[in-house]
């Protein structure tokens, strides 16, 4: 609670106030006595909050002077200590992550306790109310109280947000999404000893995304000690109850490095932590995905310039029965890529996809034998969207495809860019959807054709 004390002459006085959603409590007296207490009710919470910061206001013109736990100073120093924690509390928030009232009970004990996560959820859950000039003010205060308390809500990953290695999306209270990467190629930064780090803090209890950029510029770009420390940090939570976006590989090819010279490696024991995943997407090579089984999963992508016949045979096998959304880019047979139609022929016959409403087959060089058995697909009716871009499709192909063009009337869209279609090739798969992307054509090479990414 923000202790205020005035002390001028004989005057040796007290003044604390705690928030709490749409009430406020305030207690006065006598340093030294445990003085008199009141408590005020308002209609909602921004409400309360602008008569608490009213009050504030009216005792610093008096000369009360902030001591102990307050709103830290206007350089953003506010001291770092042990967070605040109610295993119950939480309970409730991890039982139904979107329950806001969950948020401000919770709220309500931090603020009593002196940790500044308490007046955050007060402060962004009005926000969410809020609209026009109220909210405007809200997001001012609300980006005036992550500056002061910055070291309180982050502690050592303080440091890592002022290098930009860190950052991080705050949601009543406590970070919803975060990305970890290195910043350029004269950072030294740990980003396996980086992950972990933020797991553990108490501000990322709830986190619902995370993001994993560049994990090394010198050198080749390996994730291995990531997804190590990765696995590690969830297991030591009993998995992640929260947890619902991925993303491993968030770096630009080639300006941060060549696709195939990021490496991912074996990432199967994530799985059993992961519970509740929604969205997977990976970005690199040397990519192996065991037997995959995420029940959760909505959107599965995986980009990269040469996908194993392993990995291509387990996203083949997976029971995914709510995935909606599958990419996969299978690459160059000069950088790994292996496999072709009659390996994915369970995803062509839709296999474990109940739910699938997009398809991405993507910069793959079978594009043309893929053509041949696409429009009698069984996965194809129930598809909205298909994807063959990047691949190495010639105007053959698009003939098979024009031939059967009824098979593809009920796509939403249809997307062939980067392939090798000569303006005769554009002009065949046209008008098989209401929405067809052809264009940014590469040449097409009898002798030497290659899917678009490979390195």
């Amino acid at each position: 609670m923000p202790r205020y004390e005035f002390k001028e002459g004989s005057s040796n006085k007290f003044w604390e106030i705690s928030l709490s959603g749409t009430s406020f409590t305030t207690r006065w007296g006598r340093i030294g006595t445990d003085g008199q207490e009141k408590t005020q009710s308002f209609s909602d919470t921004a409400t309360a909050k602008k008569e608490y910061d009213k009050l504030v206001r009216e005792k610093e013109k008096k000369g009360y002077e902030l001591v102990g736990d307050g709103e830290g100073d206007e350089d953003g120093d506010g001291e770092a200590g042990e967070s605040a924690s109610n295993p119950e509390l939480e309970a409730t928030i991890f039982s139904n992550p979107d329950n806001a009232d969950a948020y401000l009970v919770y709220g309500d004990w931090l603020q009593r306790q002196g940790d500044p996560r308490g007046e955050l959820i007060a402060l962004q859950h009005a926000a969410l109310q809020a609209s026009g000039d109220e909210a405007a003010n809200l997001k001012k205060q609300i980006a005036k109280h992550l500056k002061s308390f910055k070291d309180a809500l982050l502690g050592d990953l303080a440091d890592a947000l002022d290098e930009e290695e860190l950052k991080v999306e705050w949601h009543l209270g406590f970070i919803r999404s975060a990305r970890v990467g290195q910043k350029d190629y004269d950072s030294d930064r740990d980003i396996a000893e980086l992950v972990k780090e933020l797991l553990a803090h108490p501000s990322a209890r709830f986190i619902r995304g995370l993001t994993i950029g560049m994990a090394h510029f010198d050198d080749e770009n390996d994730y291995g000690d990531v997804i190590t420390a990765l696995t590690e940090a969830l297991d030591g939570l009993g998995g992640s109850k929260t947890l619902q976006n991925l993303f491993i590989g968030d770096f630009e090819f080639p300006d941060d490095t060549e696709i195939s010279w990021s490496h991912l490696h074996d990432i199967s024991a994530l799985y059993k932590l992961l519970p509740d995943l929604r969205s997977l997407r990976l970005r690199g090579g040397s990519l192996e995905l065991g037997k995959v089984d995420l029940p959760e999963l909505r959107e599965f992508t995986v980009e990269t310039g040469g996908l194993p016949l392993s990995a291509v045979k387990s996203i083949a096998s997976a029971k995914w029965p709510k995935l909606e959304r599958l990419e996969v880019w299978f690459g160059q047979d000069n950088y790994g890529g292996e496999g072709g139609v009659e390996d994915i022929q369970p995803i062509l016959d839709g296999k474990g996809l109940p739910a699938l409403k997009s398809l991405g087959l993507c910069n793959a060089e079978f594009v043309d034998e893929l053509c041949k058995v696409l429009p009698k697909a069984k996965v194809l009716p129930r598809l909205e969207r298909l994807d063959l871009s990047q691949g190495t499709m010639s105007d053959e192909g698009a003939r098979i495809l024009a031939e059967s063009a009824a098979a593809f009337a009920h796509l939403k869209h249809l997307d062939f860019t980067r392939n090798t279609l000569t303006d005769e090739g554009e002009r065949a798969v046209a008008k098989l959807c209401p929405s067809v992307s052809a264009g940014n054509q590469r040449d097409y090479d009898e002798d030497y054709r290659y899917s678009a990414v490979g390195e």
